[in-house]
């Protein structure tokens, strides 16, 4: 078993904690009274994101927290946070995440997620950190058989190399355990992550043209972008559009630090799908979010993108079962929090 340890006596290294999930997550810990420890190279994040932390949870919160820029796979740095601090837990967010860019740059991504998830593991078994909670993907199903997902569902061969990274990384910290069974793996399969902290000084901010639809909902909206691009309407759904199982970011991030009560004291491979249980289209999100704006947004429809399946959406029980974890937020308070981000920061975290 591993040890058990209160929130106030667990120190947890999140890396990647400065972007999307990751900085909402790091809320939800120092809320929680964890030490949190941030490893962001900022490549695709903004050292800003650190401030608007601070002001969200308060001086007294805040001072348990500390932040390394690095790269996951440097292994000099990994050791010298571990050297500094005394890690128990480790929240593994960093890596490229766009299905799209991944079809056309398989060799980076390759490399940078499954290479720093090496060197992380690595780093941790030289420092007896076994236990670690992986940001993985309802992608590593694949094109499924039937609907909705749960943690039984085959894993299926992936439809891009980002989702062979996920499939990937998940047999790799299986493979672990298999080796010494002291390592404590959870490994959570999330959806479509959306929304933003609701105070307006957080949400998500991609570098150059969002690879994912609500972000380039809300750019269109703030009047950046000219219209939405939507990537196929013959699809076999209900209005012809690709259907997700959208979760609010917030609703993402408890269930983080629920997985960390949830594991504590354990020792295993767990998977918990993370979700609302309900599918939207895109010309759903599109509608709603013209609601949350109070404009209708201009879409134009546009050609399948490869790597695309028709569907996708989770059954959450054993999660609400398991660890107490269920998703609180609809489509219409996802959409309001992502609009009050983005109008109050047109520009992101830069303007």
């Amino acid at each position: 078993m591993s040890n058990q340890k209160a929130p106030q006596d667990t120190c947890v290294l999140v890396t990647g904690g400065a972007g999307f999930i990751g900085s909402h997550t790091v809320v939800k810990l120092l809320e929680g009274g964890y030490q949190v420890v941030i490893v962001d190279d900022l490549s695709n994040a903004s050292e800003r994101v650190l401030d608007r932390i601070d002001r969200i949870v308060g001086e007294d919160a805040s001072s348990r927290l500390s932040f390394y820029r690095a790269d996951v796979n440097d292994r000099e740095a990994l050791d010298v946070i571990f050297d500094e601090n005394p890690i128990d837990r480790v929240i593994h967010f960093a890596g490229f995440k766009a299905v799209g860019e991944s079809v056309s740059k398989p060799i980076e991504y390759y490399s940078n997620n499954i290479g720093s998830t090496l060197t992380l593991v690595d780093v941790m078994r030289d420092h007896g950190c076994k236990s670690i909670v992986f940001s993985s993907s309802a992608t590593v199903y694949g094109d499924p058989d039937a609907l909705p997902l749960t943690e039984q569902s085959p894993k299926k061969p992936a439809t891009n190399p980002y989702g062979w990274t996920k499939w990937m990384i998940e047999e790799i910290l299986g493979s672990l355990h298999t080796a010494d069974p002291a390592w404590n793996v959870v490994l959570l399969r999330y959806f479509n992550p959306i929304g933003a902290h609701p105070s307006g000084l957080m949400g998500e901010d991609p570098k150059g043209i969002p690879n994912n639809l609500l972000p380039y909902v809300a750019q269109v909206a703030v009047g950046r972008r000219d219209r939405v691009h939507v990537f196929g309407d013959d699809y076999d759904t209900p209005d012809g559009t690709g259907v997700r199982d959208y979760i609010h970011v917030m609703d993402l991030a408890a269930g983080h630090v629920a997985a960390l009560a949830w594991m504590d004291g354990r020792t295993g491979v767990e998977v918990f799908n993370l979700g609302t249980g309900n599918g939207t289209s895109v010309l759903e999100i599109i509608e709603a979010f013209s609601a949350a704006c109070g404009r209708e947004l201009p879409y134009v429809i546009e050609p399948r993108r490869p790597g695309d399946v028709t569907a996708n959406y989770a059954d959450c029980a054993k999660a609400r079962r398991e660890m107490g974890w269920e998703a609180q937020f609809g489509i219409a308070d996802m959409c309001r929090d992502s609009w009050t981000w983005q109008s109050h920061n047109p520009n992101g975290y830069e303007g």
